[in-house]
């Protein structure tokens, strides 16, 4: 889907920064099957593009997003007589839920990924952010994972992502009552990194997505994001022993290894001359799984 054909979000790339901007304002940025296809859309134009170093998530107004699109009333989550998803697939019999492609899709990008949360983050405005590498909120941020309440269960995967994100015992509390809450008990319960003034998100996001702009080799970062996500479900210390060593001896005699190593030595900034799409080693091709 070319950019110029999106009408639900925003998206734009400057100085190695890709931005997604959710952009139904007047419903709070609430999520469709068309928000959907077109971030799966964009992902796929980020991992494409090597002028990509990081991605910045953020809302459009007040709201980051109020979760799904509620216009259909009761029949909201009803599927029969709707017929059965094409584009995205089926597991068991059962169209893949789209909040599900989109968790999973982000969690597939070879870039680092910075969630800027602003306003209300509810149902899938939450869980989308959940395999988003750091979490930033605003001081009016709030967030709930309100399935519960709404007489459905949590989607995205988010019964794999939550509970590594927060703890088991912080997942099932927020689950399991659905309340909706602010960003400081997003901040003690660890589903965010930290908490500025609404008027300094954006910019706080942008700082630190320069520094892995400006910073860092993209191959490097690119399997340093796979390994540390692929890991959280390792049996033991060992396979990622095994994985670390792999990847230290695959990167070790490569460009990129080298110039960092002169670059510090000559007290000069890096220019790693790989490049993702070109370069890039998948030493975890099992994360994440796809049906």
């Amino acid at each position: 889907m070319p950019v110029e054909d999106y009408t639900e979000i925003e998206y734009s790339v400057a100085d190695g920064i890709a931005t997604i901007v959710l952009d139904r304002e007047a419903r709070m940025n609430a999520f469709t099957g068309r928000m959907c296809d077109e971030l799966v859309a964009a992902c796929d134009a980020i991992d494409a593009d090597d002028a990509v170093r990081v991605l910045v998530i953020t809302g459009r107004g007040r709201a980051f997003c109020a979760g799904a699109d509620l216009g259909e009333g009761g029949s909201t989550f009803d599927d029969r007589g709707r017929g059965k998803a094409e584009r995205y697939g089926e597991i068991d019999g059962v169209g893949r839920d789209r909040g599900g492609v989109v968790s999973l899709r982000l969690a597939a990008l070879r870039v680092p990924v910075i969630a800027a949360v602003n306003g209300p983050a509810v149902g899938v405005g939450a869980t989308m952010t959940l395999p988003m590498d750091v979490r930033i909120a605003g001081a009016s941020a709030r967030f709930g994972f309100v399935f519960a309440r709404r007489g459905i269960v949590p989607e995205a995967a988010s019964s794999w992502f939550l509970p590594r994100v927060v703890g088991i015992s912080q997942a099932m509390e927020w689950a399991m009552t659905g309340r909706v809450f602010g960003a400081q008990e997003a901040l003690e319960g660890r589903l965010v990194s930290r908490v500025v003034p609404d008027e300094e998100l954006l910019d706080t996001a942008y700082a630190l997505a320069r520094e892995v702009a400006e910073n860092t080799s993209s191959v490097s970062v690119a399997l340093t994001r796979q390994m540390m996500w692929s890991m959280l479900s390792a049996s033991s210390p060992w396979e990622a022993h095994a994985l670390d060593s792999r990847a230290v001896v695959e990167l070790g005699r490569d460009a990129d290894a080298a110039e960092g190593v002169t670059a510090f030595l000559e007290k000069r900034p890096p220019a790693f001359p790989l490049r993702r799409t070109r370069d890039h080693v998948d030493l975890a091709p099992g994360w994440p799984q796809r049906p």
